[in-house]
């Protein structure tokens, strides 16, 4: 017999990359509670950093990282109609951390640093929680 091991509504059916995605919400949601600001700001997930997303290829790209050091995210400021957009790279932070939990938690500092480059503050004051947990 053929079919789906789970019906749709179980988490089952749930694709890593929609997890990913509700982690990032999860997170944003969480901050918008104390910063009701982010409101306007478009939270975003790309699976890899690209040229045109903030990235590159080989050594030296436009953002100043290279093959050593990818970017886990990414704050782009508002241009004309777009608004302020704070992009999380779905690959680069799943090959970091070993399971869900780790997964989580590395999701929320990395929304965190990138929330506090856009509000100017310090990942502690954006979250008093960041890098205690």
């Amino acid at each position: 017999m053929r079919g789906p091991i789970a019906p749709p509504q179980v988490p089952l059916s749930v694709s890593r990359a929609e997890s990913f995605v509700d982690l990032v919400q999860d997170s944003a949601e969480r901050l918008e509670r104390r910063w009701p600001q982010l409101s306007g700001v478009d939270f975003t997930v790309l699976d890899v950093p690209t040229s045109g997303n903030g990235g590159g290829t080989g050594s030296g790209g436009p953002d100043g990282w290279d093959e050593e050091s990818v970017p886990l995210g990414r704050f782009i400021a508002a241009r004309g109609d777009a608004p302020d957009r704070i992009v999380i790279y779905r690959r680069p932070v799943e090959i970091r951390a070993k399971n869900r939990d780790e997964r989580a938690l590395l999701v929320h500092e990395v929304v965190v640093e990138q929330v506090a480059e856009l509000l100017g503050l310090a990942p502690e004051s954006v979250d008093p929680r960041y890098g205690q947990e």
